[in-house]
């Protein structure tokens, strides 16, 4: 019979810690930082909060070693130190928002005569940040089954920040993470029923608040050909100022939303109305576009220069929801939203 490696690796674990061995204790908790990100993420909303947020976790994980006793795997006791750490934190803090849930949508009838060149910015407001790829997907993950699971869509992300955070926690536990009913309830403090009666409400609200095609936590797969095709023509459309080719790549659905200003725009007729008052290339602005990936979705930075000057610098990163070919949802994040993706600040021509 093949060894086992999973218990194997517990045993190590426990070891190092009975020990007192902080370097073979950091090696292997290390494992974990990707997928611990990911899950404080979703329950934060918020990339730099999850950033330091998995820090504090590794330090209690080492601080409190004497009380892992092996009676479950290593990465379910990081998890529950994970999800009380986050569960403290949203008790002080604001949930993240898009620009959908504190603004009204401008819309194919809105005025001509109330658009603005410069959005009124809320950089105050505690919006929801974008994720990098390239942190979810260095290295092999430690476990296959939770990886298959795994989702962090804007449309997802953004409906769960309506979620009350305990809720949100057990939501998180049992769809993406394969944590059993009990297994919560351990962890909340809850009974059995009064789990599965949040995990009812918790999905309800959730297909209220999820737009119609949007991936639900079943989802999470990298983007696919068509959607990089899609991308694709984005970028080159936004480059060469073609505001057709633009319009044309919109479902009649579409939103675009613009954090942190307080503005979406509901409709490929309100998003062609934009274009035409301010295409790409107003006063002499040039584009260059960069792929990236945020959020498992298609994406690219945005890097500007207006007219007469040399450089191009860092405006922002569109994140596309891609649906049948088409783009069914622009988020448009600042650059002072994505410094997760330490992207450089400027672009030489």
């Amino acid at each position: 019979m093949p060894a086992d490696h999973g218990n194997d690796e517990e045993a190590a674990v426990l070891a190092a810690a009975r020990a007192g061995d902080h370097a073979a204790f950091a090696a292997l908790s290390e494992r974990y930082r990707r997928r611990l990100r990911a899950h404080c993420y979703r329950m934060l909303g918020s990339f730099d909060e999850a950033e330091d947020m998995v820090q504090e976790v590794l330090l209690r994980a080492w601080r409190g070693r004497e009380g892992f006793q092996g009676r479950s795997l290593f990465r379910t006791w990081l998890y529950s130190i994970a999800t009380n750490a986050c569960l403290n934190a949203l008790e002080r803090a604001p949930r993240r928002v898009v620009p959908q849930d504190v603004a009204p949508p401008v819309t194919a009838a809105t005025p001509p005569s109330e658009a603005r060149s410069a959005p009124p910015w809320a950089p105050e407001v505690p919006w929801l940040q974008p994720f990098p790829d390239d942190l979810l997907d260095a290295g092999p993950p430690p476990d296959a089954a939770v990886e298959a699971r795994e989702t962090l869509a804007l449309a997802f992300l953004a409906a769960l920040q309506h979620l009350p955070p305990r809720q949100r926690a057990a939501l998180i536990l049992s769809e993406v993470v394969g944590w059993s009913a009990a297994e919560i309830a351990a962890l909340l403090e809850l009974t059995v029923p009064s789990v599965t009666s949040a995990l009812q409400r918790a999905r309800a609200t959730l297909r209220e608040r999820l737009p119609a095609g949007a991936p639900g936590a079943s989802a999470g797969a990298p983007a696919t050909d068509r959607e990089r095709a899609a991308l694709k023509v984005f970028m080159d459309a936004w480059e060469h100022g073609d505001t057709a080719e633009l319009t044309r790549l919109l479902r009649e659905d579409a939103r675009w939303a613009m954090p942190p200003a307080p503005l979406w725009f509901d409709g490929r007729a309100a998003i062609a109305n934009l274009l035409a008052l301010f295409p790409p290339r107003w006063k002499g602005r040039a584009f260059r576009m960069v792929p990236v990936g945020a959020n498992r979705q298609p994406a690219a930075a945005a890097y500007l220069r207006p007219q007469g000057e040399a450089m191009f610098r860092l405006s922002g990163v569109h994140v596309l929801r891609v649906s049948d070919g088409q783009i069914a949802e622009i988020m448009t994040f600042s650059a002072e939203l994505c410094a997760g993706f330490r992207l450089p600040a400027s672009l030489t021509d």
